[in-house]
């Protein structure tokens, strides 16, 4: 019998293989908040001394980035 359950939550290593980002960015954003000029931290949960991510959110945060359709649109 296989498991199929899909995890609810993501520790560091598999949420910046998700998102495609490097874990000292994730490490960064964590630490430092949001700052101008800097693609905002996703939203993250502690459990005790260990940090999680919210499929849920990581999706939420990946969609509210803008989508270019076509960098040379309107030149």
């Amino acid at each position: 019998m296989s498991n199929n359950i899909q995890p609810r939550v993501l520790s560091e290593i598999e949420t910046a293989e998700y998102i495609g980002m490097s874990r000292s960015f994730l490490r960064q954003s964590r630490m430092e908040g949001n700052r101008e000029n800097r693609t905002p931290a996703p939203p993250f949960i502690k459990i005790g001394r260990s940090v999680r991510y919210l499929v849920e959110d990581l999706d939420s945060w990946l969609d509210s980035f803008y989508k270019q359709s076509h960098l040379m649109e309107n030149v």
